[in-house]
Order: C-alpha cells, then sequence, then structure tokens
C-alpha cells in the first residue's frame, strides 16, 4: 500500500441515489468531487427499482408524507420539507424527464425506466467535473485516511470532507451489503442492528398451494396491529409479498398476526346469505357463488380446514381468516431495511459526531418508511441535506 494518502477535495463514498445528491451539492458549490463506487456501473439498485416502474415519490401533500416515516419523522422533516415530493418532481423534470402520477398518487416518468434519468443525471455531474472512480471499495480507515481496495491495488484517500452513502444491508449483489457497519463501529458511531424492511414473509404452504404460486390476491383487506388496508398481494413459493404485505411488514416483523377479510364489501349476515346454499352444494361451489375467486378458495381452504359448513360459521371465518407467518424473509430480499447510523449519532447537519468532517446519507441511516415513493425521496433528501452541510464546512 502506498505510504503517501492522495490529497482530495470532497470525497462522496456510494454511487446510488443519495451519494449522486451529495455530488451534484458539492459540485454546484465548486467543491471538486470524487465519487467511489464499490460495483463496475453506479445506480445499480436504482436502475433494479426502475425495472418495474421507476417511483420517484408521492404527490401528497408534506404532512401526510411526513407521517410515513413513523418516529423519524421531526428529524427527517427539515430535509424532506426541502427536498419533498415536489421538489423531487422539478429535479427529475429538469433532467428532461416528463412525470405523470398514477392513481395512487404515486410518481413515475413517462419513460417508467430509471436509465434515461440515471444518464441524464450522470451527465450533469460529469459537466459540474466530478470524477468517478468505479470497482473502488472502502475497507476502512488508516492514519486518517480513508483505504480502498482497487482493480490498481490498495489506495488512500485523504479529504477535506466526506460523505458517506453505501446503502443499507440489502441487495448485495447490488452493492448495498452493510460491510461499511464494522468500519464505523471500530470509530465509536452508534449503528442499530440491520433489520429487514418491505419484505415478504414466509408461510409454510401445503402441495394444495402449488397451482396458485404467483398469482395476486386481489379484493382482499389485511389487518395486523389495529392497522386495516385494501390492497394485493402475491402467493410466493416460499409465503407471501407483494404491496399489501409490505405496507404491513413492520408491524407483522415485530410479531403482530396477520388476518384477512375475504370479502370487504360484505357485512357478515350479507356474505352468509350468499354462502347458504342448497342442499348437499358443495363448499367449493358455495365459496365461488359466494364470489371468491379460485385464489381466494383456495386460501381458505388452505388455511382454514376443515371449513365449517354453517354459513353464518364460515362467514365469520371469511372475514377474519388468520394467515400463520413463518417469519420475513431475509435481509438480503428485502426492498430496504431498518437499522443503521442512529439518530444520536449524527448532527442537525448529518454530520457523524464521532467523525467530524464525515457525513452520511440515505439508507446508511435509521430510519424506515413504506414503498411507494417514500424510499427514493428520502435517499435523495438526506443526500441533499448531507452535501450542502459537507460543502460548506
Amino acid at each position: 500500500m502506498g505510504d503517501t494518502a492522495e490529497q482530495i477535495d470532497a470525497l462522496v463514498i456510494g454511487a446510488g441515489p443519495a451519494g449522486l445528491m451529495a455530488a451534484e451539492e458539492l459540485a454546484g458549490a465548486g467543491r471538486r468531487v470524487v465519487v467511489a463506487e464499490a460495483m463496475p456501473s453506479p445506480g445499480r439498485k436504482l436502475l433494479m427499482a426502475g425495472k418495474s416502474g421507476l417511483n420517484l415519490t408521492k404527490d401528497e401533500p408534506i404532512a401526510p408524507f411526513l407521517s410515513a416515516y413513523a418516529e423519524a419523522r421531526d428529524w427527517l422533516a427539515p430535509m424532506l420539507t426541502g427536498f419533498g415530493p415536489a421538489q423531487v418532481s422539478d429535479w427529475a423534470e429538469g433532467l428532461g424527464q416528463s412525470l405523470f402520477v398514477g392513481s395512487s398518487g404515486r410518481v413515475f416518468p413517462k419513460a417508467m425506466k430509471a436509465s434515461p434519468l440515471l444518464r441524464a443525471w450522470l451527465g450533469r455531474l460529469h459537466g459540474l467535473g466530478v470524477t468517478l472512480r468505479l470497482r473502488w471499495r472502502w475497507t476502512g480507515f488508516e492514519d486518517g485516511a480513508l483505504v480502498f481496495a482497487t482493480p490498481e491495488g490498495p489506495r488512500r484517500l485523504a479529504p477535506g470532507v466526506t460523505v458517506l452513502a453505501l446503502g443499507g444491508a440489502s441487495w448485495s449483489r447490488l452493492g448495498s451489503d452493510g460491510g461499511w457497519a464494522p468500519h464505523l463501529a471500530a470509530r465509536g458511531v452508534q449503528i442499530a442492528p440491520f433489520r429487514p424492511a418491505n419484505m415478504g414473509f414466509r408461510v409454510a404452504w401445503s402441495d394444495h398451494m402449488r397451482a396458485h404460486f404467483g398469482q395476486p390476491v386481489k379484493g382482499v383487506a389485511l389487518m395486523a396491529g389495529g392497522q386495516s388496508l385494501r390492497a394485493e398481494f402475491v402467493i410466493s413459493a416460499r409465503g407471501v409479498e407483494g404491496g399489501g404485505i409490505y405496507a404491513l411488514s413492520r408491524l407483522l416483523r415485530e410479531g403482530a398476526p396477520l388476518t384477512l377479510d375475504l370479502a370487504p364489501d360484505r357485512d357478515l349476515a350479507a356474505l352468509a346469505a350468499k354462502l347458504a346454499g342448497r342442499g348437499k352444494e358443495s363448499l367449493t361451489n358455495r365459496l365461488r357463488k359466494a364470489g371468491l375467486s379460485p385464489v381466494l378458495i383456495a386460501l381458505a381452504q388452505e388455511v382454514a380446514r376443515p371449513l365449517p359448513r354453517d354459513p353464518a360459521e364460515l362467514a365469520a371465518r371469511l372475514k377474519a381468516l388468520p394467515l400463520p407467518l413463518a417469519g420475513p424473509n431475509p435481509l438480503d430480499e428485502a426492498i430496504s431495511v431498518a437499522g443503521g447510523i442512529g439518530h444520536a449519532a449524527l448532527t442537525d447537519r448529518l454530520e457523524l459526531r464521532a467523525l467530524p468532517g464525515v457525513f452520511a446519507a440515505g439508507e446508511m441511516l435509521d430510519w424506515e418508511a413504506p414503498t411507494g415513493g417514500y424510499l427514493l425521496t428520502a435517499c435523495l433528501a438526506t443526500g441533499r441535506w448531507a452535501g450542502r452541510a459537507a460543502a460548506g464546512r
């Protein structure tokens, strides 16, 4: 390893949304910026998110938007107020991206994919003089310098200011593996344990359900921990996943039982009347005539075997069907994570108290939010905040 560390003005580690936004703020303030990225190309998780439609933000007033961040709301509020849904949309349009708002209020580029936005963004950063060093993996501190494993061997950098934006601990194949945590913990930075967020859950299905793997479950209400919502989810070979499950994932992760209402548009009496049947009519036929789809019938038969034949008892079972979960899917498969650098370890400027001159942003921080535009907006907002603070230090 070379004995002399390379002196640079401003360093950003991580070329995801938070890191690129920090680099944009630093460069816009006249700082000479180097972005070090461990992967062969930037923005890999952003590109993966865009494969199913890049949900940039949520078009709603700032008060309900902030409520999605639960206990992190108060300390994130200045950042999200300064760069919330309206500002994210303006920023994306400034990069040449035409946007539209979906029926749920979610904001997407009309191109749907992330690649056009990322290309335009990288072009802007190049024009600002930002240098991108790929395959540079941060391996810790040494004698006041930051050490990297690079294709040319170990390298050491001594920046004037540093912004860390290395992501959380999910999707390691895209670069977010949480490998940074021991380096900071060794320097006295408080790190909350990582936990999966916005993830699926395991269910021990019988062979009876095999024919329904991959099918969406629609027209139901999901209930957990005192919350209820109408949303879809998907039956997978290992359990359940999708929007409805992700929205309740924090409550489910913390042990709240999941209950399904398979007929949320009918009260008990109306559903019981539909289930009355005639003579020796089969239960399956009665369920079908009551409006249940094949996948809902299969789900009821799987979870509540044997189903009661009495219409009132059957209706009660269908409107409060407990779905036993066997725990969350692995952390590395979660869309996002809870845990990371605790609020107490940071100043209001997102500077690490234990490491003056080093700032942190994005999913490295200990906050949690649902899908629907909240994740990306907070990454951009915290990256902007940290970049501005670092630029002025």
